[in-house]
């Protein structure tokens, strides 16, 4: 029989499981997001005990494997940012501003915390990126609109500098 009509399983006719992307730039944390990568190693590595302790498929234990190298890559490439002065936006603060006539509330954090549901936005975002080293009352070019955000008021929260 030719080997094109053999089948050896169905493991080998399966997309391939590719590693998470990392992404581009330094990986800048807050106290508190890197109290969360350190969490995220600790659970991915109990978690993967559990699953060889209770026989899971390979299938499993490699997908939780795969978490565990990207979360030990962040873990590693950590560079934690200084505690915010509340003078000028930076990673860590609460920042208030107008945008079209409308006053938003958002966190700037690294990459791995960011929660857009939360208002917590990434140090790497459109946003972010226009809203960095701006002062209370400056107004700021975002979308090639020139004026387009107006910064009310920075705040450093507590929980950013206790994490």
């Amino acid at each position: 029989m030719s080997v094109a009509f053999r089948r050896d399983g169905d493991e080998e006719h399966l997309e391939p499981k590719f590693e998470i992307p990392i992404p581009p730039g330094p990986n800048l944390v807050t106290p508190r997001g890197a109290a969360m990568i350190d969490a995220k190693v600790a659970e991915t590595g109990a978690e993967i005990a559990q699953l060889i302790a209770d026989g899971a498929e390979l299938v499993r234990i490699d997908a939780a494997k795969r978490d565990l190298r990207y979360w030990q890559t962040r873990q590693i490439t950590a560079e934690l940012v200084p505690v915010p002065t509340g003078e000028s936006v930076q990673i860590g603060s609460t920042v208030t501003f107008r945008h079209n006539g409308k006053e938003r509330v958002v966190t700037i954090t690294g990459d791995d915390e960011a929660d857009p549901a939360a208002a917590r936005i990434a140090y790497s975002a459109p946003l972010a990126r226009a809203l960095l080293g701006a002062e209370p009352g400056e107004l700021l070019e975002f979308a090639g609109k020139p004026d387009a955000l107006e910064v009310l008021g920075i705040v450093v929260a507590p929980a950013e500098t206790n994490a």
